[in-house]
């Protein structure tokens, strides 16, 4: 047994551990090495032998420990405090107005905003948090609310310090992309062929599967690279005002932070920024599909808060996708979810940013019409980070004199129904609705899913031997099924069979808003379902909504409101709908329309739609439709106005004839009459004014931690019912904080802020004082 190290072994092995740790902050974050690499392998050779002979000198933080002896059995799960949130996009300069409108718009301020703009990395979204300074775990995104833990993988990174510099906070979760040079990646391919293993297809694919091997050793082995682009919490220290003062204090922890971020100054400077480095994108070193913009003050952050799922303080701005040139070989027709008929082209093999592209969308007949396609043609395809192939253009004067016309079938590839493309639409549709495979189930297996009707049991491979059986031939059929046919399937059984039954039953009391997000209608997803549900208070009211009242739905634009009301004109859905109904299924809403909802159905909205909807109102401003709205108590007022009444309000002669001739406009007439029965319907039935306020109405609450009795989604959705904003992050703003076990750094921000906390029993007493009670 060897002695003990001594004081002077002790100061060495920290002096070597200061040293290399420097080393490698000189060299991956200031992109300025001091030594040459084999003098660090020297030193890094010393610290080695030093801990062999005195493992006391070991360290958690020493460079020798960024790999692990043994490889893992798997990676634990990983549940995000603060969601991993994903960015909404911007595909041009129009997009990107609109998001920076949205921003001052919200803030209420006429100047302009002032951003953060940096590449976004084409590599894996982990999560870094230290403790005291010291790497404590290191997580994937996974589905942003889950991920894994690959703190062993994330150590062996050299971009990542395992101990922070400076006076570190005492948590901090930092946010970054880990990714690979193409320096990095050719070496490593290089590599893999000379061992007679198959290289990564791009360096995307390569770091992913790096940072998941089970192996540790193997992570190491891969030329990895980590840079930080945000903190998602800090406990101990106090926060900065602006994103890049937090960046810049990352920099100083000792993490790396992209070179090229930079602050822009409205529109014009992040167009300026996009241009930038645009143009020296092939030069980088590294793969990137766009640009990331984010609202420099943090308080302006947190006043702007998220939608769904995204920040409305952040955007990816998109490049335009790669392009390569390869031939047309076939198209086949699929056919969709909602019977939408989509053309795909089956391509000779082509490599496109580094992913083989065999198939690319071609939308519709329009577009191959647009494009002048033939079977045979050399065709230019593009592919935007993860944007399926597309066909752009064709390469006439390499046309083939045996090329072959593209013609649309006449039946559905999978049912055999007519194909029917209605007037003014591009799209062409299978008419066999829920009878056709192809559509049926895809509707029953989103209609069973868990954010949907949550009927358990019903997975994929069931919905299949139902469909494929007979059994299921509509949506209502699910409620028709029987135990003993049920039971005889493959892999059911009696037990399993009861089950699905049971959790049949069960779904038939469900909310209105996850109904209609069963329902599968295109376009609309949880948020849009809820704010539906939320304005007309029931199923009857939205069945017969016209699209001018859909558009005052919050967030519902003309594209959404038009495929609501496609989908209710439906016979075929209308049919399945009342059968479900008859079937014992109830989707209880509100009951009654919003209050606010309702104010909003004027004469002046009613317009305003009529308009975006292809009313002949063209080249009339909102003023003029609105100073048309006070002049008329409602539509049918509207309806009998002559040029003389819109003249005495001041509307120029060209306004007023366009409004006349409107109303007298057969089908504009009657839709208007239609439109001002349902608004008179849904007023009677709304709530006085006084009476709509909620309880909650204003406020702001924060839930953190595990609840027992409720998931974090119940509980949210209890608090919405009572008016209140359920926001991910707590500030001055916050109104309560609910904390249930393990509750983190938001309950010691709200202790902090004075912000009141209940636990989960103060949160259920709360719901029943006011009369909810959570489902069990």
């Amino acid at each position: 047994m060897s002695k003990p190290a001594d004081n002077t072994l002790i100061a060495a092995a920290a002096q070597l551990r200061e040293q290399l740790n420097d080393w490698s902050y000189r060299y991956y974050v200031l992109a300025d090495p001091a030594v040459p690499d084999a003098e660090y392998d020297r030193l890094f050779r010393q610290l080695q032998v030093l801990e062999e002979q005195y493992p006391e000198l070991i360290t958690p933080d020493s460079p020798t420990q960024r790999v692990g002896e043994r490889p893992s059995d798997g990676f634990a799960e990983v549940r995000h405090e603060v969601p991993m949130l994903s960015l909404g996009n911007a595909f041009d300069e129009s997009d990107l107005a609109d998001f920076d409108r949205r921003i001052r718009e919200r803030l209420d301020i006429d100047g302009e905003v002032e951003y953060v703009a940096e590449p976004k990395l084409d590599g894996l979204a982990v999560s870094l948090v230290y403790e005291h300074g010291q790497l404590a775990r290191g997580a994937t995104r996974g589905d942003g609310q889950t991920g894994e833990d690959i703190t062993e993988n994330m150590r062996t990174l050299r971009s990542v310090p395992l101990r922070l510099r400076g006076e570190a906070p005492a948590l901090v979760e930092i946010r970054g992309e880990v990714m690979m040079t193409h320096a990095g990646f050719a070496a490593l391919n290089e590599r893999q062929l000379a061992a007679g293993l198959n290289a990564f297809a791009n360096p995307r694919n390569a770091a992913a599967g790096s940072l998941r091997q089970l192996d540790s050793r193997l992570t190491a082995q891969r030329p990895l690279e980590f840079f930080a682009y945000s903190v998602a919490r800090i406990e101990g220290q106090p926060w900065p005002a602006r994103h890049s003062e937090l960046l810049a204090l990352v920099r100083d922890w000792g993490l790396r932070v992209n070179h090229e971020v930079k602050n822009c100054l409205g529109v014009a400077g992040l167009l300026a920024y996009y241009q930038d480095i645009l143009k020296r994108r092939d030069s980088l070193g590294y793969d990137i599909d766009g640009l990331v913009y984010k609202v420099d003050r943090l308080d302006w952050q947190n006043d702007l808060g998220f939608v769904s799922r995204a920040p409305r303080w952040a955007v990816a701005h998109k490049f335009p996708a790669q392009e390569e040139i390869t031939i047309l070989r076939d198209v086949e027709f699929q056919v969709g979810r909602t019977g939408a008929i989509t053309p795909v082209a089956r391509l000779e093999p082509v490599q496109v940013g580094g992913v083989t592209v065999s198939n690319a969308t071609l939308h519709n007949m329009d577009e191959i019409a647009r494009l002048d396609l033939r079977i045979g043609d050399s065709v230019v395809i593009y592919r935007a980070g993860d944007v399926i192939p597309k066909v752009v253009s064709v390469i006439t004067e390499r046309r083939p004199a045996d090329a072959r016309p593209i013609v649309l079938p006449t039946h559905c590839p999978v049912c055999g129904s007519d194909i029917f493309t209605a007037e003014g639409e591009a799209i062409a549709r299978c008419t066999g609705g829920l009878i056709c495979s192809a559509q049926r189930k895809e509707a029953v297996r989103h209609f069973a899913s868990r954010r949907a009707m949550d009927i358990e049991g019903i997975g994929e491979k069931l919905v299949d031997a139902l469909v494929e059986t007979g059994m299921v031939g509509t949506l209502a059929d699910l409620y028709r099924l029987e135990a003993e046919p049920l039971a005889a399937l493959e892999r059911m059984g009696e037990k399993s069979a009861a089950n699905v039954l049971g959790a049949l039953e069960k779904s038939k009391q469900m909310p209105l808003s996850r109904f209609l997000f069963a329902l599968g209608i295109l376009q609309i997803g949880e948020e849009t379902a809820k704010a539906l549900a939320s304005s007309f208070g029931e199923l009857a009211a939205i069945r017969e909504a016209d699209e001018i009242l859909l558009l005052a739905v919050p967030d519902v634009g003309v594209k959404v409101a038009q495929s609501v009301a496609a989908f209710f004109r439906e016979p075929h859905n209308q049919e399945v709908i009342d059968e479900l109904l008859q079937l014992g299924l109830e989707a209880s809403g509100p009951g009654a329309p919003a209050a606010d909802f309702v104010s909003r159905l004027t004469v002046a909205h009613v317009l305003n739609a009529a308009k975006a909807l292809g009313a002949p109102l063209h080249g009339i401003g909102q003023k003029s439709l609105e100073r048309i709205g006070t002049q008329f108590a409602d539509l049918n007022a509207l309806r009998n106005a002559t040029a003389p009444m819109l003249a005495e309000a001041g509307l120029p002669e060209s306004v007023a004839e366009a409004v006349t001739g409107l109303v007298a406009d057969e089908h504009w007439a009657s839709r208007l009459g239609r439109c001002q029965a349902q608004i008179e319907a849904l007023r009677e039935k709304a709530p006085k004014k006084d009476d709509s306020v909620q309880a909650l109405d204003g406020e702001t609450w924060v839930l953190t931690g595990t609840l027992a009795s409720l998931s974090r989604d119940q509980a949210k959705a209890l608090l919405e019912q009572l008016g209140a904003k359920v926001a991910g992050s707590v500030s001055k703003k916050t109104t309560a904080v609910v904390a249930g076990e393990a509750a983190g750094s938001k309950l010691a921000k709200a202790e902090q802020l004075g912000i009141p906390v209940l636990d989960e029993a103060g949160l259920l007493a709360m719901l029943a004082e006011h009369g909810l009670t959570p489902e069990p």
